[in-house]
């Protein structure tokens, strides 16, 4: 059987390692594994969404409203939008699979950070369009400026704050990329973490509304992150609505479950859980920053749910990865972005602990 061309070039995507496979492979108690390693809200949900779902599981036979009528309203007040803006998604990342369908062949190319979110580069070459890389894990204006005009990309990905890194760009220094692309080029904002970088530092937002009135810029948000729903599966893109509307013709029917969209919608309503899930977020990242200056080795400073350390040469992460897995702490190695360095989700209290005190072991 001979499978497209473009699959040659495409790695497939790792997930961090679940608890089920530490249990199994160390026979350690689920309720002694610690999961640091997929950015999820270490909070759960909130209790109003678990109630829902509960609540409505004998739904779980019927299709959900394919309208979303209900979701989509409480984005529109949520964002002082439209629902003829807003498509839902399979998680964020299935409104990516929409946009590279949408618009990318074997003649296009794609520009992104040079370290970033892998699914970009999977849906790019799946369509059998070319990567084009900045020079910096950072998003640097001067870079992406000038690999934009050399290249005249497709589509442009501006991850802000950006996945596997947890570093940000400024809202003004975003739309000086955003200023310098032709309206030929479609600009993904990413802001899968953007709730956390608000709450860190307000020039750093970017709203939906913010990029409304461009034809050619989409913002993706999703539910995974400060909502807590990460297993539910529920992302969205706000643009105008020609836009939209020309992703939609990508769009499966029902494609995000009918306990998923109850969920979201309960989720929606509970701002009070997001604010106080991030405010615990804050303190317990301070904890990391101070961890790593005592350790002695560089982060990168974080504007998301997680952080990212840089090992010197004489520490290596992937042996770092192995030996806290073996103790039932699992985090993300980031040796397969080029880079000697691990990520780490934030997590609880007790979570935290139980990784400092691995770590110093580990590593000490």
């Amino acid at each position: 059987m001979k499978f497209n061309d473009s699959l040659k070039e495409i790695k497939i995507y790792e997930a961090g390692k679940p608890i089920e496979l530490v249990v199994r492979e160390f026979g350690i108690e689920p309720k002694d594994v610690v999961k640091l390693a997929s950015n999820e809200n270490p909070n759960g949900c909130s209790p109003k969404v678990a109630k829902a779902i509960a609540t409505n599981a004998h739904k779980a036979s019927l299709y959900p409203d394919d309208s979303f009528y209900e979701l989509k309203e409480g984005l529109s007040k949520r964002f002082n939008i439209q629902s003829e803006n807003i498509i839902i998604g399979a998680g964020s990342d299935q409104v990516l699979e929409f946009i590279s369908r949408a618009l990318l062949s074997s003649k296009d190319s794609v520009l992104m950070s040079k370290v970033t979110f892998a699914m970009y580069e999977i849906y790019a070459k799946q369509m059998g369009a070319k990567i084009i890389r900045t020079d910096s894990y950072e998003h640097k204006v001067d870079e992406f400026i000038k690999a934009y005009q050399k290249h005249k990309p497709k589509i442009v990905y501006l991850c802000t704050p950006n996945n596997p890194t947890g570093d940000g760009i400024t809202k003004e220094n975003a739309f000086e990329i955003i200023n310098a692309i032709d309206k030929e080029t479609l600009i993904v904002v990413d802001g899968a973490y953007m709730e956390y970088a608000v709450a860190k530092d307000k020039a750093y937002e970017i709203k939906p509304t913010d990029i409304l009135n461009l034809e050619n810029v989409i913002y993706l948000g999703t539910f995974s992150k400060a909502y807590g729903l990460g297993g539910m599966r529920v992302g969205y893109g706000i643009a105008n609505s020609s836009l939209i509307k020309e992703l939609y013709k990508m769009r499966p029917p029902f494609n995000i479950t009918t306990l998923s969209l109850i969920g979201a919608i309960e989720a929606l309503k509970d701002e009070e859980f997001v604010q106080n899930s991030i405010s615990l977020h804050q303190q317990e990242l301070k904890r990391y920053e101070e961890f790593a200056k005592e350790m002695g080795f560089e982060y990168i400073d974080s504007y998301t749910n997680f952080i990212t350390y840089l090992f010197p040469d004489n520490i290596n992460s992937t042996k770092v990865f192995d030996e806290l897995f073996k103790r039932g702490v699992i985090i993300r190695d980031l040796a397969s972005y080029g880079m000697n360095a691990v990520r780490i989700t934030v997590g609880t209290k007790e979570q935290n602990n139980k990784f400092f005190e691995t770590f110093k072991k580990v590593v000490g």
